[in-house]
């Protein structure tokens, strides 16, 4: 079913410690326009706010596509030249900025086609799960455009300087067995498995301490800089210690019992 005109492009809903953001174009397979690199920067930004959150995932709506990539429509007004090419890319740096920024582990629920931006913005995530039919790929040499830095990056550090470079060089759209094999995705499961799935995933996070979550998701992104650690990121490794969660953690393991974290 197509969203109606006046519809929202993203909508963010709170089901219980897990945000769910969906890029809501279902009619144009949700295809990007500048509306939706706005909205998915200011729904990120907002769940990273959020300490009641312990995990975000992301999806798109309808069943064909998480999403194919820009709206080429748009080009002609929004993208027609270096100057508004560069100014649109200033606002799509920002939004893969409040993907990897955000504090919760992100969950990243593709369905069908994952191509172009649609495969930037889920690069960003930090588990992907697609179907077994979903497609992958970046055929953006066919329009004569430039992947960004920021993007090129997130992509390297998923699959690689070769894989990276095959996927722009060739501009193949692949399957998601060899998705898995280069090491896009995490998990891929049969098509009419993916929301439970995903569903299942974001529950299995939410049900550890939120605040290890976080910390774990900092000191990996802390690995990828250059600088060598210092003394204070060394400290901060036993700060955990000294949280409630922990005595609930290491008490319900000695009871036997399922813990139940409060996130202090």
């Amino acid at each position: 079913m197509s969203a109606p005109e006046t519809a929202p492009v993203i909508l963010v809903e709170r089901r219980g410690h897990v945000a769910l953001v969906t890029l809501n174009r279902p009619e144009k397979m949700n295809a990007l326009n500048k509306a939706m690199w706005i909205g998915v920067r200011d729904a990120f930004r907002s769940v990273s706010e959020d300490e009641n959150v312990r995990c975000v995932l992301f999806t798109g709506a309808g069943e064909r596509a998480f999403c194919p990539g820009a709206d080429i429509a748009e080009f002609e007004t929004a993208r027609a030249n270096a100057a508004q090419a560069r100014e649109y890319g200033h606002l799509m740096d920002e939004t893969m900025s409040a993907i990897a920024d955000c504090p919760h582990p992100v969950v990243v629920m593709i369905k069908g086609i994952c191509v172009g931006g649609g495969l930037e913005l889920a690069s960003l995530a930090d588990i992907r799960i697609c179907q077994e039919s979903s497609r992958f790929g970046v055929p953006i040499n066919k329009l004569g455009l430039t992947m960004g830095y920021k993007e090129i990056g997130a992509l390297i550090g998923l699959v690689g300087r070769t894989n990276a470079l095959e996927i722009l060089f060739e501009a193949r759209v692949f399957g998601a067995a060899e998705a898995k094999e280069k090491g896009l995705v995490n998990r891929v499961v049969p098509d009419a498995e993916i929301e439970a799935e995903g569903w299942a995933c974001a529950t299995r996070i939410v049900d550890g301490a939120p605040l290890v979550n976080r910390w774990h998701k900092k000191f990996a992104r802390r690995l990828a800089q250059p600088e060598p650690l210092t003394q204070a990121d060394y400290d901060e490794g036993y700060e955990s210690f000294g949280t409630q969660d922990f005595q609930t953690g290491y008490k319900a393991f000695l009871a036997k019992q399922k813990p139940v974290f409060e996130g202090r």
